[in-house]
């Protein structure tokens, strides 16, 4: 009987020591497979500052400067040039440079080099040496900007120049610029160094309104054919106190100055209203002055509104200006840019 209950109590413990170890395995597996708890966070971004001004709201950005690129829209960017221009674009093609505010560069606003189709257009543009210069470029339009004292010094201080620039769709219309006398130091208002349109499709520089120029002697309105060139029209341009000169043609072929309103009062470094007189070593010819209403005094205090030097040939429509044209400082508004 004793031996009995031995080996029952055997059994008890050895079944109930089995199911404790099966017991274990099973609560360890649970936390074996279980897999740790990960939390994923979206990365911010902080969106660039923006200024709020009468003429919009831009995102304040660092100069910018490209090399080949193409395709692209710069647009809404407000940039402080500093010692270097607002934009740099080199050797790009198909850019649009839209609504941007400009300002306060040693240098120029938009400098382009080795360009072809770049648009700049509904910008502002202030206090840099100058507003767009364009070098050894094609299909360059600048439109309907607002421009304001160029600080130069020579040979920059213009609004816009085309430096031997060249082919079809070139084109400066429907600028707003003005110079103020005391705080800016220009040359040029706009300018044609060396460059050549088409026959079909020649450089337009059409609607702009100009006012203020001086001191310098040599710097004046527009400048067509500035040591050569061809193919460029100038019209519909209404100019006012611009400079040492309101708009000339100074050598090149295929020159056209048409329907244009110039006007300026005596000061000391005022010349003449229009003038064709060849200064580029290459020929000139083939010029129309037409059209034109211009009331210009000189430094002396006498009415000087157009001269011919007559190495350019022929000038077609010269006797169809009015030279002399009780005009006044009235054809522009008190305000034309709101900088």
């Amino acid at each position: 009987m004793l031996s009995l209950i031995s080996l029952l109590t055997v059994l008890f413990f050895s079944v109930s020591s089995c199911q404790q170890e099966n017991l274990r395995p099973s609560h360890l597996n649970r936390y074996r497979t279980s897999k740790p708890t990960t939390t994923t966070t979206t990365p911010t971004t902080t969106p660039p500052p923006v200024v709020v001004t009468s003429n919009g709201t831009y995102k304040i950005s660092a100069p910018i400067s490209l090399t080949g690129v193409s395709n692209l829209t710069i647009s809404g960017d407000s940039i402080e040039g500093g010692t270097v221009p607002c934009i740099t674009l080199t050797n790009c093609t198909n850019i649009h440079i839209n609504h941007c505010k400009l300002f306060n560069s040693t240098t120029t606003g938009v400098n382009l080099s080795n360009c072809v189709n770049i648009s700049v257009d509904s910008s502002y543009i202030s206090n840099v040496s100058s507003g767009v210069y364009a070098t050894n470029c094609q299909t360059i339009q600048v439109v309907g900007n607002q421009m304001k004292n160029m600080m130069g010094p020579f040979p920059r201080g213009q609004f816009v120049q085309f430096n031997t620039c060249s082919g079809a769709g070139n084109s400066v219309i429907n600028n707003k610029l003005e110079n103020i006398m005391g705080s800016s130091n220009p040359e040029d208002a706009i300018s044609m160094y060396m460059t050549n349109g088409t026959a079909a499709s020649p450089v337009i520089i059409s609607g702009n309104w100009i006012r203020g120029g001086g001191p310098s002697t040599s710097g004046g309105g527009i400048m067509l054919g500035d040591s050569g060139g061809s193919y460029q029209v100038a019209e519909n341009n209404i100019l006012v106190n611009p400079g040492q000169y309101g708009m000339a043609v100074s050598g090149g072929n295929n020159m056209q100055v048409l329907n244009n309103q110039i006007y300026a009062v005596k000061n000391t470094f005022t010349n003449v209203g229009i003038y064709v007189y060849n200064q580029a070593t290459t020929g000139c010819s083939v010029i129309i002055v037409s059209g034109n209403i211009v009331n210009w005094t000189n430094s002396a205090g006498v009415s000087n509104p157009s001269w011919d030097d007559g190495n350019c040939g022929t000038i077609s429509g010269w006797s169809n200006n009015t030279w002399g044209a009780a005009i006044t400082s009235s054809i522009l508004p008190a305000v034309i840019t709101s900088l």
